[in-house]
């Protein structure tokens, strides 16, 4: 009886960890961006949010109607993608204070100010550098 009670255990902790152990895939939005720097950390303008938008997952940022957004990188538009921009809003509360970056459809957004161009083009992967 004890054995099996063990295997039912080890069973469910397997079954339970089997997600973690095999990760979430999604979809690469775009394999190139244009970034004012080669690290993409510098703002390239700054944006009004034409309407709410509600992310569909982890790598967007909610925006709402009138917020700012800096933003910092626009994706190459790709065959069958819609045209996305990697910024940060920052909140109204305090705890927000400290900005949520992320991606949202540039088609929601109208272009405030052009703090410099985007005239490098980045890819999207992790580059590893070399000694």
């Amino acid at each position: 009886m004890t054995q099996r009670v063990n295997l039912v255990v080890l069973l469910l902790c397997l079954g339970l960890m089997f997600p973690l152990v095999m990760g979430i895939f999604m979809d690469k939005l775009a394999s190139k961006k244009l970034c004012a720097d080669d690290n993409c950390v510098y703002t390239i303008s700054l944006a009004r949010a034409e309407e709410d938008y509600n992310a569909p997952d982890c790598r967007f940022i909610n925006i709402k109607k009138g917020q700012l957004i800096y933003v910092y990188s626009k994706l190459v538009k790709e065959k069958d993608s819609g045209e996305f921009w990697a910024g940060s809003v920052y909140g109204e509360q305090y705890e927000d204070h400290m900005g949520t970056v992320g991606y949202f459809p540039s088609s929601l957004v109208s272009e405030q100010h052009v703090y410099q161009e985007a005239n490098k083009t980045v890819p999207t992967t992790v580059r590893i550098l070399q000694k």
